[in-house]
């Protein structure tokens, strides 16, 4: 199974404009990023997906894959979508590896890949439970609510299901 990841990064977020490039102990957000997934056995390769200059430039002066997308993009999931219509190369899986997840483990990219090991799998994501109150009113985080059979039926930043 060739796995491909894309790491979907924009400049302009309305929470915190520049966080692809914050540094964190002298490296970038998503140069942590990328260098974290990169150690993923199970990625065939990993691709920043990006609309701003700054970033693409940045991504290449560490040594990392770039590609240039569009700015109307509404959500990284759309920005992957691109990078797969233009790749050359063909690939059976598309991980969409979150920008803004410095300390993300190759291991967890490895698990979430493993369940494309089931046919009937088309589509994953991580989470994590949340063990506290001041997480889950936290609009800055998005909260995963899950059915019986485990399958996520809906993605929120505040804590009330819609």
């Amino acid at each position: 199974m060739r796995v491909l990841g894309v790491i979907p990064c924009r400049y302009n977020s309305s929470r915190f404009p520049g966080k692809p490039l914050a540094e964190i102990l002298g490296k970038s957000m998503v140069q942590r990023v990328y260098e974290k997934s990169s150690l993923c056995n199970n990625l065939h390769k990993v691709i920043v997906a990006t609309d701003d200059e700054r970033i693409s430039f940045h991504v290449k002066s560490f040594g990392g894959n770039v590609m240039m997308t569009s700015k109307n993009h509404e959500n990284g999931t759309e920005r992957c979508g691109e990078v797969l219509r233009k790749s050359i190369e063909n690939f059976d899986v598309i991980v969409n590896i979150q920008g803004d997840e410095p300390f993300i483990e190759p291991s967890q990219i490895s698990q979430l890949i493993s369940l494309f090991d089931d046919i009937n799998v088309q589509i994953a994501t991580l989470s994590k439970k949340i063990e506290d109150y001041t997480t889950l009113t936290d609009i800055n985080k998005v909260k995963v609510f899950f059915d019986k059979e485990n399958n996520a039926n809906s993605f929120v930043r505040n804590h009330e299901i819609t």
